[in-house]
């Protein structure tokens, strides 16, 4: 990770934000943490990140736009980044449509958070060696 790393994170629940911030600077000190509280803040404030980001963490339920619409049209607005949908609880459907709108993983928010560092370690650098479960 030689030049500056931003990460997205866009959940409704603002301790849901705090604690994967926290997940993402214990693997990734020197990142850059922007977040957003709905898709439209995180839709406005994707062409202001510069670099863009390395990786997106989207809740998939909140109100207006959610994650999977969000993602849609990240993915549009050329994130082309690895990109985690979270959620509370998982159903074959949504994770189905998760994947289909571009998500890389797809992970329940009561997965332990050494797994979801594991995963955010995987995203940042695929030539790690550590087992993610990712989801």
């Amino acid at each position: 990770m030689s030049s500056p790393l931003n990460i997205l994170i866009v959940d409704d629940e603002p301790h849901v934000r705090r604690f994967l911030s926290l997940v993402v600077r214990s693997v990734a000190p020197a990142a850059s943490v922007v977040e957003a509280g709905e898709g439209e803040a995180a839709l406005a404030l994707f062409p202001t990140i510069q670099p863009p980001p390395g990786l997106v963490l989207l809740d998939v339920n909140m109100p207006g736009l959610d994650g999977i619409e969000t993602l849609r049209r990240l993915r549009a607005a050329g994130h082309d980044g690895p990109a985690v949908i979270l959620t509370s609880l998982a159903n074959r459907q949504t994770v189905e449509e998760a994947i289909g709108a571009g998500a890389d993983h797809y992970v329940r928010k009561d997965t332990p958070k050494e797994e979801i560092a594991a995963l955010v370690r995987l995203l940042l650098d695929p030539r790690e060696d550590g087992a993610a479960s990712a989801v």
